[in-house]
């Protein structure tokens, strides 16, 4: 295979993988049909992982470009005459996120009642303007939420309210100061790198292995903020053992550094393994992020972040002259869906769906 993996260019191994291959398969270079060479051939001929083969192969395959088949490998699927209109188009960030519909499952007749509730109670106080940090009820609510369901013992005020993921990681890095080096997963999410790029940071990408970022890369890449996700990081699905987690807590010790610990997807871990979090080992160097866009539905583009005491401190020095952009109306209507219980329920169920299709 006449492909080249460059290092120390700023674009990830297997993203130069696959433009490689993806252009290749569009000139006719690996035709309609054609079978690939192995993942363990492929590693072999070009000096890195299989993992970092498998996700390059994920992408195309994602794409449109190959397909998989049983006895027979990664097999290409795209050919004919090549168009703009034709050439498979690669995930948008939006097509990434959380998905534009609820499930069929979500119980949608409790959160009208919760909206009419809200109205009927608030009334004209639903038009008035949010704090920087949030409202006071939904703080509340979270703070009262994490207790139950995670454990968790955070004061309100430690919680800020933001409109989506996105908008938290360019406050993170107003907090933090735009001259920290942000050590990110490779593969993880693209809007994460984009978006701290975007408000002035500096990024680069470890590579993830079966059990999470090597310490050893990890200590040596001179990062002063790891953004990390333990559980099923994405795209990879990784999810970092106990051990790991414990090894990111130390490093941050170590080194004086802070974790930004992206908690998108845990409260769908299956039932027998609740995920401890990093910020629980070491709250005072954690930033701790979650999103209910994910949780619930993406139209309610509400997420939050845990602040530790001295970083709170900076937060209402520098950046509490906003306004937070989630509307009130929707901040009260999700506080009181957490105070009723309703989301608790509504996962619990979901862990039992998924363990009966594991098991």
């Amino acid at each position: 295979m006449n492909y080249i993996i460059r290092k120390h260019i700023g674009e990830s191994a297997y993203l130069q993988l696959y433009h490689q291959l993806r252009q290749d398969i569009i000139s006719g270079v690996w035709p309609k049909g054609a079978k690939l060479p192995s993942k363990r051939v492929m590693a072999a001929e070009l000096g890195i992982s299989v993992i970092t083969i498998e996700h390059a192969l994920s992408l195309l395959c994602d794409e449109g470009y190959l397909e998989s088949k049983p006895r027979s490998g990664m097999v290409v699927s795209f050919g004919g005459t090549v168009s703009p209109a034709s050439i498979p188009k690669r995930p948008t960030l939006e097509d990434m996120r959380a998905s534009r519909t609820a499930p069929d499952d979500f119980p949608f007749s409790l959160l009208a009642k919760t909206m009419r509730n809200v109205l009927s109670e608030y009334d004209r106080q639903i038009l008035s303007s949010s704090p920087s940090s949030g409202c006071e009820e939904l703080q509340a609510a979270i703070a009262s939420w994490l207790g139950r369901s995670h454990a968790r013992n955070v004061r309100p005020e430690q919680i800020i309210i933001g409109s989506g993921s996105e908008y938290l990681y360019g406050l993170i890095v107003q907090l933090l100061g735009r001259n920290r080096l942000f050590a990110l997963e490779d593969p993880s999410y693209e809007t994460i790198r984009r978006a701290y790029e975007a408000n002035g940071a500096r990024c680069i990408m470890l590579p993830i292995g079966e059990d999470g970022i090597d310490p050893v890369l990890l200590q040596a890449s001179g990062a002063d903020v790891l953004h990390v996700t333990p559980f099923h990081s994405y795209p990879s699905g990784v999810t970092a053992p106990a051990a790991r987690r414990r090894e990111y807590a130390s490093w941050a010790k170590q080194n004086g550094t802070m974790i930004v610990e992206d908690d998108y997807a845990s409260e769908f871990a299956p039932l027998t393994s609740r995920i401890e979090t990093v910020a629980s080992l070491l709250p005072e160097q954690v930033i701790y992020l979650n999103t209910f866009s994910k949780l619930l539905a993406s139209s309610f583009r509400t997420a939050f972040m845990i602040l530790p005491d001295h970083l709170l401190e900076e937060y209402h020095r520098k950046l509490d002259y906003t306004s937070c952009p989630v509307p009130v109306y929707n901040q009260l209507v999700l506080a009181e869906f957490l105070n009723e219980g309703h989301l608790e329920r509504y996962t619990s169920r979901k862990r039992r769906q998924m363990q009966r299709k594991q098991d």
